[in-house]
């Protein structure tokens, strides 16, 4: 599916100053200056010397992870009617949600660690966040959006939309505090990294999100999770608290329709069910840090995994801004390379030892994968592929995706302080 070009960065004046928002504005506003979008009809073909590893690393994986090979990772999107039934007890509303507001906290409101009480932050934050609807294919899948310009461009999980964008079918969107539906169009898809950007139809003077640094994040940082949970009342988002329980997951999620695997994922046991999806994960200040994405599932016996949900990292969304408001798509074509990446960041730099500051580390390698039988090693650092310069995993996986299964590539890696070269054959994503 292609979507009409908007250059986001044109020199369409202007418009004149708004209303100071409810939340501080985005550092770098991509969408100050979009061209309203064309509203012609989207076609359906998308474009798109060495030394050991650090020995602080964990031995490398005969599987893909503890995720992929035994627990069940959900995205979460919510199909309605597949959830409405389960939740009807209690008061309710028109078509059986239930009416309510989740959001508690202790009688003089819990505080956060930059002194903030959760309800306060809720209240500044709850404006920019937006309860999604699609219907397609006589189907129906609710979501969460966040607001990322004040003219209306809204950013969630590609899955939430991904029936719209298979065909014909319409987005509404609900703002938080409102039961109006708004039309809203799909501007550009990202299935690779499940990220894609919408916008709000004749909107503007809209408060919007603050993208906090994903980068800094540290294992026990307090978090806040919004979103459109079970597809309760739109309009009235469950919130919830917790904590980073990990940093640099890579995990296969998958639900009725799709299956994808994501990397350098931000886990957390804040509570994240069907129809989080595309909501905000808050940091302390109140800035976004990730975009809630999966939960985990069942184990193989029936037992069911307790407070352990994944979000894109801020900073992977922020990346991908730019070309989704430009209505380019991604199609990918399965290529595999069989490593766990996570991107370099000063803490990891400094705690092992590495000798450059970029790139992506290799955290495992998968056995028999094209990978493994080049020679690849955890606590490599990839810098290339194909001659084009990786400086994240982002770069890594934007890479792939325009490669196919069974083609040979150049991978320029850091070993130590050796710079090596190794040729891998790329395999099929299962």
């Amino acid at each position: 599916m292609t979507f009409p070009p908007v250059d986001p960065f044109s020199s369409i004046p202007t418009p004149p100053p708004e209303p100071e928002p409810v939340v501080a504005a985005v550092p770098t506003d991509y969408f100050a200056q979009l061209a309203e979008p064309s509203t012609a009809p989207a076609a359906n073909d998308a474009t798109w010397g060495e030394h050991p590893a650090p020995p602080s690393f964990a031995p490398a994986r005969p599987a893909r992870t503890l995720w992929t090979s035994r627990v069940s990772l959900l995205l979460v999107a919510a199909l309605v009617g597949g959830l409405a039934g389960h939740f009807s007890a209690g008061s309710s509303s028109g078509g059986g949600n239930v009416n309510v507001t989740a959001v508690s906290a202790a009688p003089a409101g819990a505080v956060l660690s930059s002194g903030t009480s959760i309800p306060t932050l809720v209240q500044r934050v709850l404006p920019t966040v937006v309860s999604i609807d699609v219907r397609a294919g006589g189907g129906e899948d609710q979501g969460t959006g966040m607001i990322v310009s004040s003219n209306g461009y809204v950013v969630t999980n590609n899955h939430v939309i991904a029936a719209a964008a298979q065909g014909a079918g319409t987005i509404t969107v609900t703002r938080s505090g409102s039961t109006t539906r708004l039309a809203a169009t799909l501007v550009g898809t990202n299935p690779v990294d499940d990220v894609a950007l919408l916008r709000i139809n004749g909107a503007s003077g809209l408060p919007h999100i603050t993208f906090g640094n994903s980068n800094a994040l540290q294992v026990g940082d307090a978090v806040v999770a919004i979103g459109n949970a079970l597809g309760l009342a739109a309009g009235t988002p469950t919130v919830t608290q917790g904590i980073v329980s990990a940093l640099g997951r890579t995990v296969t999620a998958g639900s009725s329709s799709s299956t994808e695997t994501l990397s350098n994922m931000i886990q957390t046991d804040a509570a994240i069910n069907p129809g989080n999806s595309g909501g905000p994960l808050l940091d302390a200040q109140g800035d976004v840090i990730g975009m809630n994405t999966a939960v985990a599932g069942t184990l193989p016996d029936g037992t069911s995994a307790q407070n352990i949900g994944f979000a894109i990292p801020a900073a992977t969304i922020e990346s991908l801004l730019k070309s989704l408001a430009a209505g380019q798509s991604v199609k990918t074509h399965g290529a595999f390379m069989g490593v766990e990446v996570m991107s370099m960041t000063p803490t990891l730099q400094y705690e092992y030892g590495f000798t450059i500051s970029s790139g992506a580390v290799v955290m495992s390698v998968i056995a028999n994968s094209g990978a493994a039988k080049a020679g690849l090693r955890q606590g490599d650092v990839i810098v290339t592929l194909n001659g084009v310069a990786i400086d994240n995993t982002q770069d890594l996986t934007s890479v792939l995706s325009g490669l196919y299964p069974g083609d040979s590539v150049t991978v320029g890696i850091v070993r130590g302080s050796a710079h090596l070269t190794k040729q891998v054959t790329l395999g099929h994503q299962s």
